[in-house]
């Protein structure tokens, strides 16, 4: 009789839990008598048990921006953003200072930092400077630089409205592909320069700047076409100006990806 008792107790505590999470319809009217055993002649115990059927189920309604995939709704971590910086970029600058901090500034002449208007909605990141940026102490100045000018130009900003700069500032030797150590190592000094400028389209140019903004290791032929996301900004992947140069084949395909880029910030223009 105890143990009779308890699950009728454990079946109405069920029942109650239900109803807190909207499951409508339950009522505990009637009641189902439970002979005792011992004595004979002792009355039976009324426990009220009996659950009506149906048993229709209410969910919430959905909400505009909310998931309700399952009875909680959609319970997982809310997606991470780019918190705003106070940072300067003087005072990042000033913090990189001469470095050493990796092999890459054994050969290079200067270092490279990101140039352009501060307040960019639209931001190009490559991967490192090459011969005539490491002369020149500037980004994208070389004939991939001068064709990434004219792709600019062609979706109708100026060079000075946007923002420009790499992964890695210090030329790779040969124009080699920055090693994940040395980029590991440059990367935290251009996100904090996109903490600072929150852009709101950053256009990532090739495999290896694609794979280090974001922590990939799917090429551009695959990412392009289609905005990814770093931390609530939209990224562009497409092919490098040089590769470009090398493959002008390409050009049509970034030529799409950069309508897009156009298109999307034309919505959001205030």
């Amino acid at each position: 009789m105890s143990e009779i008792k308890d699950l009728i107790e454990e079946t109405r505590k069920q029942l109650l839990h239900l109803q807190l999470f909207g499951v409508e319809g339950i009522k505990l009217t009637d009641q189902i008598e439970i002979p005792t055993i011992k004595p004979a002649t002792t009355k039976s115990i009324a426990i009220p048990l009996r659950v009506e059927t149906p048993l229709p189920v209410s969910l919430p309604k959905k909400q505009p921006g909310v998931s309700t995939s399952g009875l909680f709704g959609n319970v997982g971590p809310a997606p991470e953003t780019l918190a705003a910086s106070t940072e300067t970029f003087e005072l990042i600058h000033e913090e990189i200072g001469d470095c050493t901090r990796c092999p890459l500034h054994q050969q290079r002449t200067t270092v490279v930092h990101t140039e352009g208007n501060r307040k960019a909605r639209l931001m190009f990141v490559g991967e490192a400077p090459g011969a005539d940026e490491d002369i020149q102490a500037r980004p994208f100045v070389g004939r991939a630089g001068q064709l990434l000018t004219k792709i600019i130009e062609a979706i109708g900003f100026k060079r000075e409205e946007v923002l420009s700069g790499n992964v890695n500032r210090c030329r790779p030797p040969g124009n080699r592909e920055p090693t994940t150590e040395e980029a590991a190592l440059c990367k935290p000094f251009l996100l904090r320069e996109i903490a600072v400028v929150q852009p709101e389209v950053i256009v990532v140019l090739g495999n290896t700047a694609i794979q280090n903004l974001l922590d990939t290791r799917v090429g551009v032929s695959k990412l392009r076409g289609t905005f990814q996301n770093y931390k609530g900004i939209k990224v562009m992947p497409t092919f490098h100006p040089a590769y470009l140069l090398r493959d002008p084949s390409k050009k049509r395909e970034t030529w799409e990806d950069l309508k897009k880029v156009r298109a999307y910030l034309d919505s959001t223009a205030k």
